[in-house]
């Protein structure tokens, strides 16, 4: 059976992906980010095609609903540019949503019945965010998360606020029947204790390794040492994580691109061109994958103004 992705261009195969950025953002508004949106369409555009000129092919948006994720401009601009684009349904951590949101007061139930209307209209992934210590607003949206990925077999995808609560978010998960395999870590590089995150590789779960800054790429080199050793490699994605303007290649920060060129280029060099395969080209494939084959067909091109998804 043909094992398919679910893309703002419709389902794909995923053996097609090429080579991946696993997360990031090309459309992003929270409060938590003042004066920094990411909110200009030809800016993104510009984005996607200095990615695609560096040898990209897919993108994975992670920017969930209600933070301005633009889906019908990112359905224009990806079809553009020739990258496909992977965009998100879910729902982040409180702190990015002002008082009175929708989303700031949606029950289990309500959350749910959002996600699934979004994977069925185009969306390929929930994203769920996740803090130092789960309360329970981040247990509602994990619970709606798990009942939307039964329903849809959409993978999972978390935002871990500093690397840690991975065991427990997928515990919960777990609870719920969700397995390791169909949920993405993000920022486990955040995690203070390598070894940690080793033994986190364990449960089966995917783990992305988030940024394209050097710093953040020197930073990896380590982590990653650590989970070739251990025989995590299949596991691991990679992603530039452009979340404000300033990150943008046309504002000096390394962009979509930047991912490619430094952490990609280091892994490649240190560990080889297998390596690299792996994290840009294969992991990908299974990580982003539907779980259970389900169609979709492709929204409509924009005519212009902006999305109200």
């Amino acid at each position: 059976m043909t094992e398919l992705v679910r893309t703002l261009h419709g389902d794909a195969d995923a053996a097609r992906l090429g080579v991946v950025d696993s997360h990031d953002h090309l459309f992003l508004r929270t409060p938590a980010l003042p004066g920094l949106e990411l909110d200009d369409v030809e800016a993104a555009a510009d984005e996607l095609r200095t990615f695609a000129a560096a040898g990209g092919h897919t993108v994975v948006q992670w920017t969930p609903a209600g933070m301005g994720r633009r889906l019908a401009e990112l359905a224009a601009i990806g079809a553009r540019s020739g990258v496909v684009v992977v965009a998100a349904t879910g729902r982040h951590r409180a702190a990015h949503y002002p008082p009175g949101h929708p989303l700031a007061g949606d029950d289990e139930a309500a959350l749910t019945a959002r996600f699934v209307r979004d994977v069925e209209g185009g969306c390929g992934l929930v994203k769920v965010g996740v803090g130092d210590a789960i309360d329970r607003f981040e247990r509602a949206s994990l619970a709606a998360a798990a009942a939307a990925h039964l329903r849809t077999g959409a993978p999972i995808a978390l935002h871990l606020e500093h690397g840690t609560e991975g065991e427990r978010a997928l515990a919960i998960l777990a609870g719920h029947g969700v397995a390791a395999e169909a949920v993405v870590l993000g920022h486990v590089g955040r995690h203070p204790d390598r070894r940690r995150v080793a033994e986190l590789a364990t449960t089966g779960a995917y783990l992305c390794l988030d940024g394209a800054r050097p710093a953040q790429e020197w930073a990896l080199a380590p982590l990653v040492d650590v989970l070739v050793a251990s025989g995590h490699v299949g596991q691991v994605l990679l992603g530039g994580d452009t979340t404000t303007r300033t990150g943008r290649a046309s504002a000096g920060g390394p962009g979509l691109a930047g991912m490619l060129l430094g952490p990609g280029a280091v892994i490649a060099g240190r560990w080889g061109d297998e390596a690299a395969h792996a994290v840009l080209v294969a992991n990908p494939r299974r990580a982003w994958q539907l779980r259970r084959a389900t169609t979709c067909a492709p929204p409509a091109p924009a005519r212009g103004g902006r999305s109200s998804r």
